[in-house]
């Protein structure tokens, strides 16, 4: 940790905000300063009677290329006290969804040559009207002294410009509005008159989740000034890693035939799109989607570099069994925090693309209401004294951690080997067939589930290796590695791993809304403060998908440079499955299958591709504990 630093940063902070952030026992007055008791900000503040205004805050890019700079819209809402000279720390939710979204063709799956793209031009039909009554901080903080501003990214709703994945001028756009605050930029209203947040402490956080909290990590990585914290939840260090792995193309999952492009095209709902149209179809060549390579496209969308700028904290939120936003997304973005020494925390829950306030409910807003107070308003609490990683171990059961990985954990290597048929193999420490080779032929049309559920049956259509059962309950913390020695034949260049967890046993099978509803802040008309109650629902299942991980054998040097390979020749392949956080119980199997199509992540190329396996010289690495 950055201790000299942080310690520095708060004693400056409790110095400008004296008279704004003072403690209720020397000053009350709500008018004058933000009300504090009992180590935490109050809702004293009248939710119904705050300031809401929009804003256009001017940037220095012009995105969609008219000759002007292209301007944010920000909608604010902040205590009325405002505007008789309370200054009150800021929390920006940045978005390109409260324009919300249109349709737009996914590429195509199926591979006949080389991966195309689908055919599109910008929409034509009436622009969806926009809503900011999804946001919830403002219902929580505003009336605790907080102002909250929703920020059109560029291109979407009622902002200028064109979005980008977040490239560079999208980047830059956002950052704009942290400038506005601190008094770095300009703002006007929808008339043209200039405005001043002169309410402002010049104090900053950003908060989303999903592509909402991808955005504050790449405004973080700019290093503007006045940005002291982020909460970024199922945000993105780099989209390299969310449409790219290993070289290869891959989906996130449930979402085969989207890419980077696309993520630009949904959220196109600002006036005249057609003036976008440009700019996105050099998108469309930019990222690639034939080699799969890195290169300067994803480079500048890959913020995780960058965060060594960044001089503030970091509330990180993730779902364990998120296949949308990877776990790797998550542990990339956490790593990237540790290397910079960043102040970081860090929540991990059993849901999937799920926001932490229908996972844990009023322990959130607890939790980032601290973190609020402390990093904006210099508020002495516990928060960073709490242990580092808050993990649920099973459906509202929560343990902590010192880090994440666990400190502990090590390495066990276990090799596919034969068993006295063909196949299943075994997986072990020791095994035999050693230098044996088993094949399998690729068919593009089944699915994972059709391919690893029958653990005791050979199979035409993939290698699986299973191990004796496990003789005690053990951990796997951190990133699985799988090396194979193979030869690859065919039209298709992936290779795919998948590590099971074989076992009967009670899962989690979902995460969604019950008939219940629970209330937390303000409501105003249809701007709630109630949401619905969420639930885990569980079943007895035979087995698990414990991770995956993909590689293009093209780039088994390097995910930049593609590099063909000869048919027959073998090669070594090594690549990374998803990292995880997951307990296996004793008794239970660990599986590992080999596939070259993984339907539901993976493109479809025709079918054929043979795989030839080296056994003893092939197997996996596992980060345990226990």
């Amino acid at each position: 940790m950055r201790t000299m630093r942080v310690l520095a940063a708060i004693g400056l902070a409790s110095v400008s905000l004296l008279s704004t952030a003072v403690p209720a026992s020397a000053a009350d007055d709500p008018a004058r300063q933000v009300v504090i008791r009992d180590g935490e900000t109050k809702p004293v503040y009248d939710y119904a009677k705050a300031v809401r205004e929009q804003v256009y805050v001017e940037t220095p890019v012009d995105s969609d290329r008219d000759g002007k700079r292209d301007r944010v819209s920000v909608y604010v809402t902040r205590p009325k006290e405002t505007d008789g000279g309370l200054k009150v720390a800021s929390i920006i939710e940045p978005s390109p969804y409260f324009g919300g979204t249109i349709d737009a063709p996914y590429h195509p799956a199926d591979v006949t040559d080389v991966p195309r793209i689908s055919p599109w031009s910008p929409p034509t039909g009436p622009q969806p009207p926009v809503n900011y009554n999804r946001v919830y901080y403002d219902n929580y903080f505003v009336s605790r002294g907080y102002a909250v501003l929703s920020a059109n990214t560029l291109g979407t709703g009622d902002s200028d410009g064109c979005p980008s994945a977040i490239g560079p001028e999208e980047k830059t756009g956002m950052k704009t509005v942290v400038e506005w605050l601190t008094g770095k930029a300009k703002a006007f209203t929808k008339d043209g008159k200039e405005v001043k947040a002169s309410w402002s402490t010049g104090n900053v956080a950003m908060a989303g989740k999903s592509y909402d909290g991808t955005l504050p990590v790449a405004v973080a990585s700019t290093g503007v000034k006045g940005l002291k914290t982020i909460v970024s939840i199922s945000g993105i260090a780099s989209w390299y890693d969310y449409y790219r792995a290993e070289g290869g193309v891959v989906s996130p999952g449930g979402y085969v035939g989207e890419d980077a492009d696309l993520h630009a095209k949904v959220v196109l709902t600002r006036k005249n799109p057609e003036v976008c149209a440009g700019p996105i179809h050099e998108m469309e060549k930019a990222m690639d989607r034939v080699s799969g390579d890195y290169n300067a496209f994803w480079d500048q969308r890959n913020f995780a570099k960058d965060l060594g700028n960044y001089h503030g904290s970091v509330f990180q939120v993730a779902g364990i069994n998120d296949w949308n936003v990877k776990p790797k997304n998550f542990t990339d973005l956490w790593e990237a925090l540790g290397r910079n020494d960043i102040t970081r925390k860090l929540w991990l829950h059993q849901a999937a693309h799920d926001d932490p306030l229908y996972v844990a409910q009023q322990s959130w807003l607890d939790a980032v209401h601290q973190w609020f107070d402390h990093e904006l308003y210099g508020v002495r609490n516990n928060v960073l004294r709490q242990p580092k990683v808050h993990f649920e171990t099973s459906p509202g059961k929560w343990t902590d951690y010192r880090d994440y990985p666990e400190p502990g954990a090590h390495d066990v290597t276990l090799r596919l080997g034969a068993s006295h048929g063909d196949q299943p193999g075994v997986l072990g420490p020791w095994v035999p067939g050693y230098g044996r080779k088993q094949q399998f032929v690729d068919d593009p049309a089944r699915t994972a589930d059709s391919l690893i559920a029958a653990q005791d049956k050979a199979d035409p259509n993939r290698l699986l290796y299973v191990s004796e059962p496990l003789p005690k309950d053990v951990r796997i913390s951190g990133t699985p590695e799988v090396s194979v020695r193979a030869s690859v034949d065919g039209k298709s260049p992936y290779l795919s791993a998948l590590l099971v967890d074989y076992g009967t046993d009670q899962r989690i099978t979902g995460f969604g809304p019950t008939k219940d509803t629970w209330c937390f802040g303000d409501t105003l008309g249809t701007d709630s403060g109630c949401r619905p109650k969420y639930a885990y629902t569980t079943a007895q299942t035979p087995y698990d998908v414990i991770s995956r991980g993909w590689l293009d054998v093209r780039n088994r040097h390097s995910d930049s440079r593609t590099e063909p390979i000869q048919a027959g020749r073998t090669y070594s392949f090594d690549w990374d499955l998803q990292p995880r956080q997951y307990q296996l119980k004793a008794g239970h199997r660990l599986g590992v299958v080999l596939l070259v199509t993984d339907r539901d992540y993976t493109l479809h190329y025709p079918a054929g591709t043979k795989v030839s396996v080296t056994l003893g010289e092939s197997s996996i690495r596992l980060p345990v504990v226990g």
